[in-house]
């Protein structure tokens, strides 16, 4: 018998964001497990469409086959409360939660509440949810009325890298790697990082440039007043061969995050055996070992500051919070195993 799902997802799956690498990468999965999957582009413009747009997804999700199991992400899913409402009986609705929408930084608080609502609404039509860490699993238990039985956690997968040696020696080069867009709290990294200059250090920005441009130009800004300019590079979106290198060749890795669903950057530094500066917010917790990484609070750039300089002056922490990483490593999911566990529930809703 054919196994075959669908997977609605707003947009390009190639955009340049963990989400949507993690769909793909779930995508790929589940062909090689032998699911026939059909993707289906529910529009751009999510998570604020116009109303036709979401007039024609919902259209789109209503004309798919009502005897397979529907996939859709959390990013468009979240706002398609009436379509939920009226699929939810007749589909095998499944909601891909990444992080709730109320959950974004940079929004307005009536924004973040009509997020909650719309989101909490559509949830309550559906089958099943898959979320992407523990601590979202949870927030969904208690600020959102899902259910435990009906939330499975699927974690993102990592390649077994056999992480390689560095030249420790001389400039510490930093790196970190996300989408500039305020919940990454870029504007908190560069202004940690500006009482640092008599140290020896670079940091390397890996993340596209173009999904937040107010965000974008006023990290350029900032990095210009505070006389970063020769120590700062903002490399914009890169293939995953470049960013594969960028891991191998820093010394550390950095992210001032304000909430993440799962954080698959943390969790590929610690794939990577860096040791990592992270903060203490949503999953990030759950996913960087405390053995491997200095936290900080959110939006605490004294606190962000001191950290980056006990790890740039201090060579032996380096190395041991390195070394704590590669033990981790070990036990983080293949992409293999987490596309064994979404095919488990596509298979329990089916």
């Amino acid at each position: 018998m054919i196994r075959a799902v669908a997977f609605a997802v707003p947009g390009n799956l190639d955009t340049p964001t963990g989400g949507y690498a993690y769909d793909k990468r779930i995508l790929a999965e589940l062909r090689a497990l032998g699911w026939h999957v059909d993707v289906v582009d529910l529009g751009s413009d999510f998570p604020r469409p116009s109303a036709p747009s979401l007039r024609q997804a919902g259209e789109r999700v209503a004309a798919l086959d009502a005897a397979n199991p529907i996939v859709i992400d959390g990013l468009a899913f979240g706002v398609m409360d009436e379509a939920a409402a009226r699929l939810g009986a007749s589909r095998k609705l499944v909601a891909l939660v990444h992080h709730p929408l109320a959950y974004e930084s940079g929004i307005s608080p009536g924004d973040a509440e009509r997020f909650r609502v719309s989101e909490r609404a559509a949830l309550a039509h559906v089958r099943h949810v898959v979320v992407t860490s523990p601590a979202t699993g949870r927030l969904l238990q208690n600020e959102y009325a899902v259910k435990a039985e009906r939330i499975t956690v699927v974690k993102p997968g990592n390649e077994r890298i056999a992480a390689a040696p560095r030249a420790d020696q001389g400039s510490v080069s930093l790196l970190a790697v996300g989408s500039l867009v305020p919940r990454k709290g870029y504007d908190v990294l560069i202004a940690a990082l500006a009482p640092l200059r008599d140290l020896p250090w670079t940091l390397a920005v890996a993340g596209d440039a173009t999904r937040d441009p107010a965000t974008t130009e006023k990290l350029k800004s900032d990095i210009v007043s505070h006389g970063l300019s020769n120590r700062v590079v903002l490399l914009g979106a890169v293939p995953d061969e470049r960013l594969a290198a960028l891991y191998g060749e820093a010394h550390a890795f950095v992210l001032a995050s304000r909430f993440e669903g799962y954080g698959m950057a943390y969790a590929e530094a610690i794939a990577h055996g860096l040791p990592v500066i992270a903060t203490r917010t949503g999953a990030v917790p759950e996913t960087v070992p405390p053995e491997a990484a200095l936290f900080v609070e959110p939006d605490d750039a004294a606190g962000l500051s001191d950290a980056l300089r006990r790890l740039i002056e201090d060579r032996a922490l380096r190395a041991r919070l390195s070394a704590a990483a590669c033990n981790a490593a070990r036990n983080l999911p293949t992409w293999r195993e987490s596309g064994e566990l979404f095919s488990r529930v596509l298979e329990a809703v089916s």
